[in-house]
């Protein structure tokens, strides 16, 4: 059986990306730097190993910003468009849920929620900051 294959782009189409198989997990971050980053009040995250997703196209538009060094921000540099966030500690890709069309965002859990500037109230698990297998304290938070 063949892995399943989503294709998203940047906000002009410049820079585009795909993503094999399943994410590890999809949900919605509430950290100030996730906000400050994407002008939001909420982050709505997919989760993959660094292996399964790759720029196809426009490679030489993607610019990097990385404010630390486990998290390297990736957009392009002609509509500024958000394509992903590197985690190279972890192996990992984060690309935001709305690059991926096809992809149903079905979002498990909310992670950095004791940061949070919007309240959401839909029975997801809300961690302090991250689960434990993420590295985090694994505490939760009240709706």
């Amino acid at each position: 059986m063949a892995a399943t294959t989503h294709r998203g782009a940047c906000f002009c189409g410049a820079v585009k990306l795909e993503v094999t198989g399943s994410p590890v997990a999809m949900g919605f971050c509430h950290c100030a730097s996730c906000r400050g980053w994407l002008a939001a009040p909420v982050h709505g995250f997919t989760l993959w190993p660094a292996a399964n997703a790759k720029v196809i196209e426009g490679v030489e538009q993607l610019g990097v910003f990385k404010k630390t060094e486990r998290s390297h921000r990736q957009f392009c540099r002609r509509c500024g468009g958000h394509v992903f966030v590197g985690h190279p500690a972890v192996s990992m890709i984060d690309v935001m849920s709305a690059v991926l069309p096809s992809l149903p965002f079905q979002p498990t859990m909310h992670v950095h929620y004791g940061e949070k500037v919007l309240a959401m109230r839909d029975g997801l698990v809300k961690f302090k900051d991250f689960p434990k297998n993420f590295g985090g304290s694994g505490d939760t938070l009240p709706e």
